[in-house]
């Protein structure tokens, strides 16, 4: 459990309406390249023939996993939007702000209203894959749970939730309910109740556990100067993931360069945006409508918060985005513990990160030739 310090109390309970779906440092240049230039050679980075490759695919419409927020597959779309980096690599992207709804996305995607799409966590694309979806996913940022239980200070150890009461957005995520298992807390005497976005209902008593995102709600709760415990599943051998990219297949399999390319200006945008993170999330206020409404602080906070998470929960070598399959196996079961699955799915017919390892090198970097390079990137067979 993560206790988290008493602040100085500060308004901020729009930042709360945030619901974090679900980043890290990469290895490499963090420099953006120089103003796009839409060439046919795409500015250096890839070759002419892979450019017309991706100009054949037409507008790729990507679908982001809750509006604009500064969160995992979502900052990085919107940054490699601003800085160019989707002309680079010759690719006509047109951004689509999703509703949180992540079946919906999944199902979006699937039809081909959107080529790829971003989802909470790669057991929510095993559970649309499940449920008829034709998705694939192509990219897991974070291979730890977003999820995170609160509670007040004055719980310290989870079996004290018997016979109280826990607030939820929906349901009660399937890491959490493995946790507070494995911890031996009575789930039958434990009253579920569906709450807002308002995370001071656990600080007012209403409900003496919460549901969050480790980069949302004990955020937003910190800023107010109010004190909560963190429960998070990992600390109790619970398997879980956030940041998941999905395709639709057909599209990636007919223009299989415009899925790596746009993996790729993504990895390098998540890369940038460690050194430039002002300058992504202003392009994501913008893209939000401006500054009104959008809480930029509590939006950094939730980039650094998440690419933490991916950095330490990416093995050295491995690129960020990679495919694990015995992780996706063990959050597979979970799935079937809490009911929501059936069976586990085999991992390699819902992923596939062949699209992200066509554009890394060997020590797992994202291959982002620097401006004037005269190096560049060519298609994978």
């Amino acid at each position: 459990m993560t206790t988290l310090r008493r602040r100085s109390p500060l308004a901020a309970l729009a930042a709360a309406c945030t619901a974090v779906l679900l980043l890290s440092a990469c290895s490499g240049s963090s420099d953006a390249p120089a103003a796009p230039g839409g060439s046919a050679s795409g500015s250096g980075v890839i070759d002419a023939d892979r450019c017309a490759q991706n100009r054949d695919a037409g507008t790729v419409t990507y679908l982001t996993g809750y509006q604009y927020q500064a969160s995992t597959t979502i900052l990085e779309a919107v940054a490699a939007e601003s800085m160019g980096f989707f002309e680079d690599v010759c690719l006509d992207v047109q951004l689509q702000p999703g509703s949180g709804d992540t079946a919906q996305g999944a199902q979006l995607t699937a039809a081909g209203r959107a080529q790829l799409s971003g989802v909470g966590s790669a057991a929510e694309a095993m559970l649309a894959v499940a449920g008829g979806a034709d998705v694939v996913g192509v990219a897991t940022f974070g291979h730890v749970p977003i999820a995170t239980l609160m509670t007040e200070p004055s719980v310290t150890d989870l079996t004290q939730l018997d016979g109280t009461t826990l607030g939820h957005k929906g349901s009660l995520p399937a890491p959490l309910r493995a946790m507070l298992v494995t911890a031996g807390v009575d789930l039958d005497s434990v009253q579920q109740v569906k709450v807002g976005y308002d995370p001071t209902v656990l600080v007012r008593g209403q409900v003496q556990s919460l549901t969050g995102y480790k980069s949302n709600e004990p955020l937003t709760l910190a800023a107010m100067g109010d004190q909560v415990t963190q429960w998070n599943p990992e600390d109790y051998g619970v398997v879980g993931s956030f940041g998941q990219l999905i395709a639709n297949p057909a599209f990636a399999q007919a223009h299989p360069t415009a899925v790596q390319d746009f993996v790729r200006a993504l990895l390098h945008a998540h890369e940038v945006c460690q050194t430039q993170l002002q300058q992504c999330v202003q392009a994501a206020a913008e893209k939000s409508g401006g500054s009104s409404g959008f809480d930029v602080t509590h939006n950094e906070q939730v980039f650094t918060t998440e690419s933490k998470l991916v950095a330490d929960s990416t093995p050295a070598g491995e690129p960020i985005g990679y495919v694990d399959p015995a992780a996706l196996t063990a959050e597979g079961q979970v799935l079937v513990g809490s009911g929501e699955l059936e069976s586990v799915p085999d991992p390699a017919s819902v992923f596939d990160d062949s699209y992200l390892r066509a554009v890394v090198g060997s020590d797992g970097a994202v291959v982002w030739p620097s401006a004037g390079s005269t190096s560049s990137a060519s298609a994978s067979s």
